[in-house]
């Protein structure tokens, strides 16, 4: 296992600067997620890493050692691309191999990687097979086996699951989760698709514009994020945002727009406030109690534009002098559109960002 360190790298394409002083520490053993939009430059930090983009300042070591600029077979990385990158004329077996073969491994040990490889991707009946007879999953399976087969200390993955449908992304993905434990490899993932993220990472980077915006868990970050992007970026429905001001009231704080007043007196603000402060609140779905208060927060009313029935729960959408607002429904109340309920914000799971400079109070 080795560890993987970035010093204030900085990376140029043309004149256009993809990434910026970027710092980031990935611990051996670590299953890190870089997780942002298309163009935040994750792909790109990635590929550094791997040595197939030089950068143009700073510094990477792997395993303690400066790599920087090493040859890509001299980092002791394996990849794993978004295209399976397969050799059609080859069968399962010597795609897996290939590489090996080309370094003069010897057969007796690349006959055990092989087969240590295929066994934990469940591969075994399709050694034989060439990849225009193998299913999308099939083919990600083997590519990632020709990974594994190289037994590097740190392995990278470039949106490996992007092309296959939806089932076999959430089998796929926890079947990458499972060879995490049994490899103990260190594993840097690259993905646009938050689901991924959470469910995978022990702690993932958010990127917007080659920037760094949290690193973290992924429970601290979709709890605690720390600017508006993050907040938003991360859930599905979307954080609810209200735009307001906050002041203090009779030795409490108060959140307070032309339609609403939430009592925040309980949250812990990063620094003391005095006098008004402009600010957005920020509530999750789930901590919008819809149709009835649990004593929490203040009930207001507003009404119903849409439900949506996701099988074990209904997002329930709220026109709030029109401002959309997402509650998550648990319950069998009965909710019907074009009707007015009542909606409450559990203030306790709430966030607070500065109205100037969208950071985290």
């Amino acid at each position: 296992m080795s560890n993987v360190a970035i010093r204030n790298l900085q990376i140029k394409l043309g004149e256009n600067k993809v990434i910026e002083s970027l710092n980031l520490d990935v611990k051996a053993g670590e299953f890190v997620v870089l997780l942002g939009p298309s163009g935040c430059g994750k792909s790109t930090l990635l590929h550094s890493i791997a040595g197939l983009i030089d950068t143009s300042a700073g510094q990477i070591e792997i395993g303690g050692k400066d790599m920087t600029w090493a040859d890509p077979k001299d980092r002791g990385i394996a990849l794993v691309f978004q295209s399976y990158a397969l050799y059609p004329t080859m069968n399962v077996e010597s795609n897996m191999s290939f590489g090996l073969r080309i370094n003069g491994t010897p057969k007796a040990e690349i006959a055990r990687r092989v087969s240590r490889a295929s066994d934990m991707l469940q591969l075994g009946p399709l050694l034989k097979r060439k990849p225009a007879n193998l299913s999308g999953g099939q083919r990600q399976r083997v590519a990632i086996g020709r990974a594994i087969v190289r037994e590097a200390d740190v392995m990278l993955f470039d949106e490996p699951l992007s092309n296959l449908d939806a089932k076999l992304r959430t089998e796929l993905r926890r079947e990458l989760k499972q060879l995490h434990k049994q490899l103990g490899a260190t594993m840097i993932y690259v993905t646009h698709d938050q689901v991924e993220a959470m469910t995978l990472a022990q702690r993932m980077a958010v990127m917007k514009g080659g920037v760094v915006q949290q690193f973290d868990t992924p429970d601290v970050i979709y709890n605690t994020p720390a600017n508006l992007f993050v907040a938003t970026f991360l859930g599905s429905p979307g954080m609810n945002l209200f735009k307001g001001e906050l002041e203090q009231q009779g030795g409490k704080t108060i959140f307070t727009n032309e339609h609403l007043s939430v009592d925040v007196t309980g949250y812990p603000f990063k620094q003391p406030l005095t006098g008004k402060h402009a600010c957005v609140l920020g509530v999750r779905p789930e901590d919008i109690d819809v149709g009835h208060s649990d004593g929490v927060g203040q009930a207001v009313r507003a009404s119903v534009s849409l439900i949506e029935a996701m099988g074990a729960h209904r997002v329930v959408w709220l026109d709030f002098h029109g401002t959309q607002v997402a509650g998550i429904v648990q319950d069998q109340q009965l909710i019907e559109t074009e009707r007015e309920v009542s909606f409450s914000i559990r203030t306790n799971r709430i966030s607070l960002f500065d109205g100037a400079s969208e950071q985290r109070l």
